[in-house]
């Protein structure tokens, strides 16, 4: 609305055969303001860029954009500035061309209306760039919004498995040296119980002491309900040299992971939905199989408790 009556003025002022001074002052004044406005609108939209690295994928299309609009931006302000020059050299020759016959004045005065509805037109497009860039600017401030919001919550998912880890570490805390590690990596905790620990060589069946270091797993894990609980088998790279229903190191390595999660199962308190049981045979070893230490440390369980992030991925999807 400024900017149509800042416009009104300058065209009664041409027609008029007379431009003020302090009109000319006031239009310039506006003028300035308004490239005040768009410089600070563009630091403002600089400041925006800041956001986390998994983001910045996600807010390359919309600085694309934004810097497209500001080409375009500059552009539009770059030939509003030369046809105001213009129209200011038309005004200073204006006078003297009013001793000119009618005919030349009314030419000239018909240029003059031609670019009063250039400089119109140039206005107007300039109006809708700014409203093209105000949008994006409202989208950047949502986008960090959320980025704060997720970030949020991945600290606290952070926080959880950090306090999960220290409750199965006291809980697990008799069974110090006896082959049985916790520890957290990754956003996970990781449970790890060398096989001297949980079962005869070539059998699956948990012996007692392993027993008590599984059950108070699942003590834990019943205390903790929105946690995804992987059990993974793992066997040294010697063949399975035992006969019946097992075959190999696959066959051995999942049995030995689903006696896991039968003995978690009996818990009540956990949630079954939870729980997966994987056979990964020799084929993720922790080191080297080149002595009889080493295989020893390989022959493992792994139960792998991961937070669910189900509301994490939907907030992602919506940015």
């Amino acid at each position: 609305m400024k900017r149509k009556i800042s416009l009104a003025f300058l065209v009664l002022a041409v027609t008029s055969s007379c431009v003020s001074k302090k009109l000319y002052t006031d239009l310039e004044n506006k003028f300035a303001d308004l490239k005040k406005e768009n410089r600070q609108l563009q630091d403002d939209n600089e400041a925006c860029t800041k956001a986390k690295n998994q983001l910045d994928l996600d807010l390359a299309a919309l600085k694309t954009e934004h810097d497209k609009i500001k080409s375009e931006r500059d552009k539009y302000l770059a030939d509003f500035t030369a046809t105001d020059k213009s129209l200011k050299t038309l005004q200073a020759s204006y006078a003297a061309l009013e001793k000119n016959s009618d005919e030349a004045l009314q030419s000239n005065m018909a240029k003059n209306r031609e670019l009063l509805a250039q400089l119109e037109a140039k206005g107007k497009a300039l109006a809708a760039e700014q409203e093209r860039l105000d949008k994006l600017k409202n989208d950047l401030q949502e986008s960090s919004k959320r980025l704060a919001e997720l970030e949020g919550m991945m600290a606290t998912k952070d926080a959880a498995m950090k306090k999960l880890k220290e409750t199965l570490s006291k809980a697990l805390r008799g069974f110090e040296g006896k082959g049985l590690t916790v520890q957290e990596k990754n956003g996970k905790v990781y449970v790890s119980m060398e096989n001297k620990l949980l079962f005869g060589s070539g059998s699956w069946a948990v012996g007692v002491e392993g027993k008590k270091a599984v059950v108070e797993v699942g003590k834990v894990l019943a205390a903790n309900p929105d946690i995804s609980v992987l059990i993974e088998g793992h066997t040294d790279n010697d063949a399975y040299a035992g006969s019946g229903a097992i075959t190999d190191n696959w066959d051995l390595s999942t049995k030995r992971a689903t006696a896991i999660v039968s003995i978690l199962s009996e818990n009540k308190g956990i949630n079954c939905l939870n729980l997966t049981a994987a056979g990964r045979s020799e084929y993720a070893p922790l080191v080297a199989n080149d002595s009889p230490e080493n295989k020893a440390k390989n022959r493992r369980i792994e139960i792998i408790l991961t937070p669910k992030l189900d509301e994490i991925s939907k907030m992602l999807n919506e940015l």
